[in-house]
């Protein structure tokens, strides 16, 4: 895998405060791309980051029907990956890459 193709499959961290209270397990959340795979969503990981995973867990959170304005538009559905890391490793995401 490339790392041009590691950004495709990793498109932004989470940062909420749900995601803060997972990184205190050894988790990290990113948004990902709908059609990667669990295998791919590691491989990506492991070599944007240098660490050592130790499983992929994904979700889709469906979209959602919002009014901002008098404007009523669908939101579109978005993918996201809780990786664990072996111990000793850890993830910076504030730092960007």
């Amino acid at each position: 895998m490339s790392k041009l193709s590691a950004y495709d499959v990793i498109r932004s961290p989470v940062i909420t405060e749900k995601a803060t209270l997972a990184s205190e397990s050894n988790q990290v959340i990113f948004k990902v791309a709908k059609s990667a795979t669990k295998p791919e969503i590691k491989a990506a990981v492991e070599k944007l980051f240098n660490v050592k995973v130790k499983a992929v867990n994904t979700l889709v959170r469906k979209g959602k029907m919002k009014t901002f304005k008098g404007i009523v538009a669908r939101q579109g559905e978005v993918k996201k990956a809780i990786v664990t890391l072996e111990e000793g490793h850890s993830i910076d995401i504030t730092t960007g890459l």
